[in-house]
This record gives structure tokens, C-alpha cells and sequence, in this order.
């Protein structure tokens, strides 16, 4: 009998296989696994297949030469770019290319050697990469490529006879140094776009202003910086303006069905600025405990054609950014704010989703179709669910019988259907930003969340489901909005997080919105419901936009896409066009073979969203800092929402407000890092810092320039265990 395996040395397991990829330095292949376990013969095809099946879980990926490394790894060799100088000192790059949603692992740059030119933030190096055993790189650079081309938004300074600009990006630790030959009447204090140029003047960084942006102290100059910094366009080009400007309101012409009969309302935020969705619901007379729904959607792809000038300007953006002082929209206001905006008393084209629920909530059938509607009404949340509780106001008091109460009784059966698929049921709070006269913040409050809020939620889900089901049914092509389960090593850190909060997360049952849902219900009322809300939500995948369906698991749905926002997603136009096409709808539809051109639409509309979000949160860090300055010296009630190698950070429990505490606040002592238990522990003392401790900090900076809070700990750490 042939020997199979050297003596001594049984078969691995999955998992002492997958620990030896993890382990290693560098990728590796299949001939060094067997190696090192002592596999031979027949046992690699055993071998070959754990390693096929490891690889479909998810767990690792296969490099150059088909060598393996675990998912999101980097490989021996990449370019990196010079990304911060972290807290301890150490130079910190991430890779110029990665294709995961997840951010990159953190790469430690070894010193430079003598005789190097020293490296800065932006430089572009070729590096040879060794994982750590903790997930991070040790990288020793080969060759340095120098810096890519990079623009800076910033404040400009005449500092005696230079000047200088303070970035804006809290990367950017140095000032850059600016030729006063270059700006001769730039004045003190304005916000600028500046070019990084080669060379260093008085140990700074140079650089050369290119345009001048407004004045720092203006309120309205904190929404241009998140927009200049993350390339949001703002103008639209004159073809877009012109076909938007001679766009006429549409007739009643086949195959447009009249909907202005109908009392749909349109129920929104009072600071909304679009309205492109209304809503209605009556019983239904064929089933007892059945409802009829009606959600009416702006019909902007019949304004909108594909390639037109208005179709590519959309594209490029992919969607409207908002934020607190002004929205910079997807379309042209002409479009946006009035033709495509479902204004009361106003006749407005629109695609009309017929649902039909029964007393459960589950939808058992549904038909779409182009209509002319006139709503009855724009109502607001506030508003109608003050109506519901039984104050109504002048408005609201006449549509309680014959519109809201159907309204309510259709969204409870929506509701049972919710419980039943067992929805994911985060409760995170939004910041509600009210601005004064002058444009400067006024209040930072809790954005209130009445069932009038949900109610639209669970209608717009509904016919979002339907459009989904009706594209697949008939073979179009759909973008759908996909959510995948989370990744297993961000549950098994979530986990072990957790635990050390009180609370054990079943790893078998993690596959289910339901088993986090435990979790979150378990945390009501405790101290650390909002870290674990916020914790569970940093474990979830990212939702993107793809032709290929996977499912929601954020709302345990088997199909779901978006339909309901086309004024503002340019996702949503594509649907509304596949369904014309599908159900021959008329003009503006799309042709069965787009469908090929929607991998690289989904990829890119996907990052303009994740460009959205994250230009409306720098936006809103700002606002904030702006807010919290004059209350610099004061102290906050918070707790330790975040632990890393180069300090804490501390949310305050009322304002809302996250802001870092530098490790060199909490004393002269070295701090280990100890990521397992998300703790910062002194090296000669028994202070121990741990995520989720309460704690009160003094605010010592509030820089509205970088959106930047920064805190000092005032009160005493747990002890050493």
C-alpha cells in the first residue's frame, strides 16, 4: 500500500490550513502547503480539493501563479503611496490599488536608508511587503516612483513675508509653503485649491494656489470644501441646461393612464427639497384584510433619454449630494425641483406601482404603468404623525379618514411581513443640522423618527420588490441593489468584542439578520446600545449596485433593486427604464442589450454613492467642529467608540460629537495595543483603556478647517485586570 502522508502527521484540518495561510508572510501554493503538513500521493487531490472549497467560502483568494493568501491580502510586492505619519511617529502607506470594500490593512514603512531622498505624504513607492501576524504590513521600500500629481484644498496665510496653506485633509500633518510672487493678492483666511509641487521650501512642502474658493469665516465655504476635496461637480453643461429648460410638461396621451383622481400625497422631510415619490392605499374589496397600494414615481426617463447630454451628466454623477445648506443635484433644477418634483395641485408624469398585500403584509401581486397624477398634498413627517396622534392642523385634518388612516392600516400589515423575514433593525441616530439666518449651525439634534417615517420606508421597499421581481420575471435586465452577509473574520472580530461587553454572538447563526437583531434587542437600554448599534453596523457588508442578485441580507430579501428616487439616483432611471422596456411603457426605454454595460455602470455609480456619503460626513464633521469650537475647555460626558495605536476616540453621549484623544494625553508610559481586546494598556502602570468605556473629556480643539475634535481624558481609567 502506498504511502500517503509521512508518519506521524495527520490529514489538516480546514482550519489548521487556513491558519498556516494566514500565518505566512508572503502568498503561498499548494506544494508548500503539502510540504509543510507532509502530505504526498493521492492525498494532494484530497488536499486540492479542501483548498477549492476554502477558496468558495470566501476565506482566501488566489494571487499570481495561482499562489493563496487570505482574502483581502496584499501581495509580496506593490506600489504603495505614502498615506500618514501616525501618532508614534511611523510612516503609514496603503496600496494604490484595492478592490475591496473594506479599507486596506495598515502598512508600516521601515525608515528610509541614508542616501534616500526622505519620503512625504502622497510619494509613490515600490515596496517589498511582509504580513504581521495582527493583519498589518511591514513594508521595506525597493525603489521610490515619486508623488502622483495632487491638488489640496486649504486656507491660505501670509505668515510675515511666505505663505502657507493649512490643508483641509487632517492627512496632511505639515503646512505647505506658498511663493507670495504666485499670490499677490490673495487675501489672509481665503479657502483655495492649491497645487503640490516638486521640492521643499524652509523643511515645507510647496505648493502653488490655482483658485481661490471663498472666505474661511463664511458658513457657506464648509460645504464647498467637502465638495472641491471630493471632485463633486457642480455645473452643468450648457446641452444639459438647455434640453432641461425646454422640457414641457407631459399630456395625457397612451400609454398614460390618468391618476389624477387618485388622493396621493407625497410625505417628506419639511427641509426636502425634491418630492419624487407619493403614495396611496384602500382596502381591498377581493381580499379581506387586503390592501391596495399605490406608489407613484417621478417619471424622469421620459426627460431624461439615454445618451443625451442630460443621461451623461447624470451618470457622471450618479446621485444628488446633500447637505446641510445646500444640495448639489443629480439633475438640473429646471427637472429636479420642477418638472420631476411631484408638487400638490400640479399635474406631474409619473410611473405608478399597483401593489396588492394581504392582512400579513406579503405582496401577491402587482402591475406598473405610466400615469399623469396630481397630488392632493405635501405633508410632512412631523405633520402627519402629529395628525395620527391626534392633533391635526388645518391641512392634515380633512386627509385622517380618507387618506392617512388607510395609509396607517397598510403599513402595519407591511410591518408584520418586516418581523416575519426577520429585517435587520439597526437604531442609528442621525444628526439632525438646523443653520441660522447667517448659515452658521444653530442646533445639533437627534433627527426624530416617527412611524410617519417608516410607513414610507415599507412602502418604498414594497415596490422596490416588485420592480425587481417584475424585470426578472420578463428576462430585462435589472440593477439591483445587492447586500451580501457579512465577511466571517469581521463577525469573528465582532464577536470578540462582543464578549467583552457582556454580550456572545452564536457564530452558527451569524448568516442571519436575526441573530444580530438578538443582539441589538438585547442591548436596549444599556450604556453601550448605541456602541453595539454602531458596532454591528461596521460588521455588515457595504450594499452596492450589480446586475448579478445576490440578495439583501440587511432586509432578508431574495430580490430587491431601486426604484423609488430616480430624481436623485441614477440607478433608479435605469430601472424605470428596463421596466419600460420590459412592459413597453413607451418612450425612454431601454434595449435589452444595455444590459452588458451594466457591470461597469453598477461598479461605477456604486463609488459615486460611497463619494456621496463620504463628502456629505466631512461636510457634517465641519458644521460640527464649527459648533463645538466655542465650547473648547468645557467638559463632556462620552465613551470610547474607537481604540487604535495612536490613541482613543471618545463620542459625547449628548452632542454626538467624535473627537480623538491622542496617546500622548494619557501619560508619559508607553501603551501596548492590544487589538484582541480593543484596549490601550500602560506599560508600568495599571491603566487600561478599553472600547466602550465611559469616561469624561475635556474638548481641547475644535478645527473647522479639518472637521477635527480633539479631547483629553480627565477622568480615571479602569484597572489591570
Amino acid at each position: 500500500m502506498a504511502t500517503t502522508r509521512k508518519p506521524g502527521k495527520p490529514f489538516p484540518t480546514r482550519d489548521q490550513v487556513l491558519d498556516f495561510i494566514r500565518e505566512s508572510e508572503t502568498p503561498v501554493g499548494k506544494r508548500e502547503i503539502a510540504r509543510a503538513f507532509g502530505i504526498l500521493g493521492a492525498d494532494r487531490l484530497r488536499l486540492k480539493k479542501l483548498l477549492r472549497e476554502i477558496a468558495l467560502a470566501g476565506d482566501i483568494e488566489r494571487g499570481k501563479k495561482r499562489r493563496l493568501h487570505p482574502k483581502g491580502a496584499l501581495p509580496a510586492v506593490a506600489t504603495l503611496v505614502v498615506d500618514r505619519i501616525d501618532g508614534d511617529g511611523e510612516m503609514i502607506a496603503k496600496p494604490t490599488v484595492w478592490h475591496h470594500d473594506d479599507a486596506p490593512p495598515a502598512i508600516y514603512l521601515a525608515p528610509e536608508r541614508k542616501g534616500r531622498p526622505a519620503l512625504g505624504e502622497g510619494d509613490r513607492v515600490l515596496a517589498r511587503l511582509a504580513r504581521n501576524p495582527d493583519g498589518t504590513y511591514a513594508a521595506s521600500v525597493i525603489r521610490v516612483l515619486g508623488a502622483a500629481p495632487q491638488d489640496i484644498i486649504g486656507v491660505f496665510e501670509i505668515v510675515g513675508r511666505e505663505g502657507r496653506v493649512r490643508s483641509t485633509d487632517r492627512r496632511h500633518k505639515s503646512e505647505f509653503f506658498i511663493d507670495l510672487g504666485d499670490a499677490p493678492s490673495v487675501p489672509s483666511g481665503q479657502l483655495v485649491r492649491a497645487e503640490i509641487v516638486p521640492g521643499r521650501r524652509h523643511g515645507l512642502p510647496a505648493a502653488r494656489i490655482l483658485e481661490q474658493l471663498g472666505a474661511m469665516d463664511d458658513p457657506r465655504t464648509v460645504s464647498l470644501v467637502a465638495i472641491h476635496a471630493h471632485d463633486i461637480l457642480t455645473a452643468f453643461p450648457p446641452e444639459a441646461l438647455r434640453l432641461a429648460d425646454a422640457a414641457k410638461p407631459v399630456t395625457l396621451e397612451a400609454p398614460r393612464i390618468d391618476l389624477r383622481a387618485v388622493p396621493l400625497v407625497t410625505i417628506d422631510g419639511a427641509d426636502a427639497r425634491d418630492f419624487d415619490d407619493a403614495v396611496f392605499a384602500e382596502t381591498d374589496p377581493d381580499r379581506p384584510g387586503g390592501f391596495h397600494l399605490i406608489v407613484a414615481i417621478a417619471d424622469v426617463s421620459h426627460y431624461v433619454r439615454p445618451g443625451d447630454a442630460l443621461d451623461k451628466e447624470a451618470y457622471k454623477r450618479g446621485n444628488s449630494v446633500y447637505f446641510p445648506d445646500r444640495v448639489v443635484p443629480m439633475l438640473p433644477e429646471a427637472l429636479s425641483n420642477d418638472l420631476c418634483s411631484l408638487r400638490p395641485d400640479e399635474d406631474r408624469a409619473c410611473i405608478a406601482a399597483h401593489l396588492w398585500i394581504d392582512g400579513a403584509g406579503d405582496l401577491r401581486r402587482h402591475r406598473f404603468e405610466r400615469g399623469l397624477m396630481r397630488s392632493a398634498a405635501r405633508l410632512t413627517y412631523d405633520r402627519v404623525q402629529a395628525a395620527m396622534d391626534g392633533t391635526p392642523d388645518d391641512a392634515t385634518g380633512s386627509l385622517v379618514a380618507p387618506v392617512l388612516t388607510p395609509l396607517y392600516a397598510a403599513y402595519r400589515a407591511l410591518l408584520k411581513a418586516r418581523r416575519k423575514r426577520g429585517t435587520l433593525e439597526l437604531d442609528l441616530p442621525e444628526r439632525q443640522i438646523t443653520l441660522d439666518d447667517a448659515g452658521r449651525v444653530a442646533d445639533i439634534a437627534r433627527r426624530p423618527r416617527h412611524d410617519s417615517h417608516k410607513l414610507i420606508e415599507e412602502f418604498m421597499i414594497a415596490a422596490n420588490v416588485a420592480a425587481a421581481e417584475t424585470l426578472e420575471k420578463t428576462g430585462w435586465p435589472c440593477m439591483y441593489r445587492v447586500h451580501d452577509r457579512p465577511a466571517p473574520l469581521k463577525v469573528e472580530s465582532l464577536a470578540l468584542v462582543l464578549d467583552d461587553l457582556g454580550f456572545h454572538l452564536d457564530p452558527n447563526r451569524h448568516g442571519r439578520p436575526d441573530e444580530f437583531n438578538r443582539i441589538l434587542a438585547a442591548a436596549k437600554g444599556n450604556p453601550n446600545e448605541p456602541l453595539i448599534n454602531d458596532l454591528v453596523l461596521r460588521a455588515q457588508s457595504q450594499a452596492v449596485y450589480a446586475p448579478q442578485n445576490i440578495g439583501h441580507f440587511g432586509l432578508a430579501l431574495k430580490r430587491y433593486c431601486h426604484f423609488t428616487s430616480p430624481i436623485r439616483r441614477y440607478a433608479d432611471l435605469l430601472v424605470h427604464r428596463a421596466l419600460a422596456g420590459a412592459l413597453r411603457l413607451g418612450a425612454g426605454a431601454l434595449s435589452p442589450d444595455d444590459g452588458v454595460r451594466f457591470p461597469a455602470m453598477g461598479e461605477h455609480i456604486s463609488a459615486t454613492e460611497r463619494r456621496a456619503q463620504m463628502a456629505e460626513r466631512d461636510a457634517t464633521d465641519r458644521y460640527l467642529a464649527d459648533y463645538m469650537r466655542s465650547r473648547v475647555g468645557r467638559e463632556f460626558a462620552g465613551r470610547v467608540t474607537g481604540v487604535t495605536r495612536f490613541g482613543l476616540f471618545v463620542r459625547l453621549l449628548d452632542e454626538g460629537a467624535e473627537g480623538l484623544v491622542p496617546i500622548r494625553s494619557l501619560g508619559a508610559e508607553h501603551f501596548h495595543h492590544d487589538e484582541q481586546r480593543h484596549a490601550l494598556i500602560g506599560s508600568h502602570s495599571d491603566r487600561v483603556w478599553v472600547l466602550g468605556d465611559p469616561v469624561r473629556a475635556v474638548l481641547r480643539e475644535a478645527d473647522p478647517v479639518t472637521g477635527g475634535l480633539m479631547f483629553e481624558i480627565v477622568s480615571p481609567p479602569r484597572a489591570r485586570p
